[in-house]
């Protein structure tokens, strides 16, 4: 990849997930910040995972995979699962729990289970899955997401990047009002 187009990916940051799945006695998770949410009338989510993943399969035999969202107190789980769970021989089952028979991480955020509507296999080093929300569980809802970026590394969530008591829609809004009323009154600027 040509080098001033990484670091320029590289400054996109993210919230960070751990996808899991199991099927036939197996578990396995990763950890991810390439999940996203496409749709709202009908929650769709999107998850790009590598077939190189041992998680991979497992999503492909069970039809399902559930996305906790992680705290910023939780770089420890997100680190732990950054790796294949085989190069640290699965020795820290601590971090997953079971909600409804669903793996999840301990103390996270927020969970959602997917169920796998089409994976979409590309010539890329990565295949996407695109899945219907159909279950959910709140956790920590009130805590700082942990966030990542190549470029940047671990961060945090926090501080509020508005203004507090301003609206920058109301704002604009109010422009667009006066622009009407504007020309309104003045018919002939009009476009013709």
């Amino acid at each position: 990849m040509d080098r001033d187009l990484k670091r320029c990916l590289g400054q996109m940051m993210k919230g960070v997930q751990v996808v899991a799945s199991s099927h036939d006695g197996v578990t396995r998770g990763y950890c991810s910040h390439w999940v996203m949410q496409v749709s709202f009338d009908e929650p769709i989510m999107l998850a790009s995972i590598s077939p190189k993943h041992d998680t991979h399969a497992v999503i492909e035999a069970s039809g399902w995979f559930t996305v906790s969202n992680l705290a910023a107190d939780q770089v420890d789980v997100g680190q732990y699962f950054s790796y294949p769970g085989r190069k640290f021989k699965y020795i820290a089952p601590e971090y997953l729990t079971e909600v409804d028979g669903l793996p999840v991480i301990d103390n996270c955020i927020s969970w959602i289970k997917c169920d796998v509507l089409e994976k979409l296999d590309t010539d890329l080093d990565h295949d996407l899955f695109l899945a219907r929300v159909s279950q959910f569980g709140e956790g920590r809802l009130g805590e700082d997401a942990l966030l990542y970026s190549s470029r940047h590394g671990w961060r945090m969530s926090g501080e509020k990047a508005r203004e507090p008591g301003r609206s920058v829609r109301d704002e604009l809004l109010e422009r667009l009002s006066e622009s009407e009323q504007s020309a309104d009154s003045n018919p002939d600027s009009g476009d013709e």
